[in-house]
């Protein structure tokens, strides 16, 4: 029998997972959850696209219920997240985009209620050879997160994820617009 406090979140994701999409540039869908990681488990995907339906980033957030709780778990929860987003080159180079990534994301998360965060960043140049020296390079930035919600709604949780994952992505926050170049272009 489940736990009522993980059906509870269960309720949650599915509501996420059914609802209006929380914005339009980005999918969710159901995915299998781990199932070594803790009694209980639930995981999520998303993907985050362009205009021309090019994806930008992408995602995954596992929920995970220890009714007997966890070292380092600060409660009975813990929420693990990773976001894989393309950067431009010169955002790539900028030392300090680690630290501004995880800014991002402890301020998501500070609206919903967190404890014991833990986490790494990594920056990454993918360059081609041999039969693929045609490619160019590109270059992306990887988020692994973790950490324990401070209450048992999820919903912040799974919003600020996608939040963070849309903001890496390099898309503005939610409810602002883009301004326009003098050519009808997006500045940036």
């Amino acid at each position: 029998m489940t736990p009522p406090a993980f059906q509870r979140a269960l309720d949650t994701l599915s509501a996420i997972l059914e609802g209006p999409a929380l914005r339009p540039e980005l999918e969710l869908e159901d995915m299998p959850a781990p199932q070594r990681l803790a009694p209980y488990a639930a995981a999520m995907s998303g993907s985050v696209y362009r205009d021309d339906d090019s994806e930008i980033a992408m995602g995954r957030l596992i929920v995970l219920y220890d009714p007997e709780g966890r070292s380092g778990w600060t409660n009975d929860f813990r929420v693990v997240a990773y976001i894989r987003a393309d950067l431009e080159p010169e955002i790539a180079a900028d030392e300090l985009i680690g630290s501004v990534a995880w800014s991002w994301l402890l301020e998501a998360l500070e609206q919903v209620g967190y404890a014991g965060e833990s986490g790494t960043i990594t920056r990454a140049v993918s360059e081609s050879f041999g039969d693929k020296k045609d490619e160019p390079s590109t270059t992306e930035l990887e988020l692994r997160a973790s950490w324990s919600p401070t209450g048992e709604d999820l919903t912040g949780h799974v919003a600020a994820w996608c939040e963070v994952m849309c903001t890496t992505a390099g898309l503005p926050p939610t409810g602002v617009s883009a301004l326009l170049d003098r050519r009808g272009g997006s500045a940036g």
